[in-house]
């Protein structure tokens, strides 16, 4: 399968079809090897998931076993348990809940790192952190409205600092409300 494309590659004139088989070769075998090595380095240890979870002014878990980790990251939604395959992610604003002997905590981050190694430890390691239940609601709709009125600025700079600030409190008043 993997050599009918090569040759169509390199013997095929038609450029747009090389180019295309050689993508689908490309996506097909990535995928397929990606998938291995990521299923194969996963832990085969036991149940446990040691959390190390800081911000820049506390720490909420400090290599501490916990059932079950839901995190909000670039990549989408990931709820992580023991002897999950290693990733490293960039997490959005949010929500991250962490499950233990069936009670559930949850912090909202506005950004931050994601590590899960080999030996079912994880780490975050977020900008800001803080408890859902310490939030404001009416604070985060006001800050949302703030940011919301200088989207449309010809500045540039005020114009991100905008857009980073709408998605910040559009996901805290989510993350609040439940």
């Amino acid at each position: 399968f993997k050599h009918f494309f090569f040759i169509h590659f390199c013997f095929n004139n038609n450029r747009h079809i090389t180019m295309q088989a050689f993508r689908s070769l490309a996506r097909f075998g990535t995928q397929k090897a990606f998938t291995r090595t990521l299923a194969s380095e996963a832990s085969t240890g036991g149940n446990a998931l040691n959390l190390t979870f800081t911000s820049s002014t506390e720490t909420f878990f400090d290599n501490t076993s916990v059932d079950q980790v839901n995190v909000s990251s670039t990549d989408g939604d990931l709820g992580i348990l023991a002897n999950h395959v290693p990733i490293i992610g960039t997490l959005k604003p949010g929500v991250v809940s962490v499950q233990n002997n069936n009670t559930e905590s949850k912090f909202f981050v506005s950004s931050g790192t994601l590590t899960v190694n080999t030996d079912s430890s994880v780490q975050l390691i977020a900008e800001e952190a803080v408890p859902v239940d310490q939030l404001d609601v009416s604070a985060a709709r006001k800050q949302l409205e703030h940011y919301s009125s200088r989207v449309n600025s010809s500045d540039a700079a005020d114009r991100v600092e905008a857009e980073i600030g709408v998605e910040v409190y559009t996901a805290m008043v989510k993350a609040i409300e439940g």
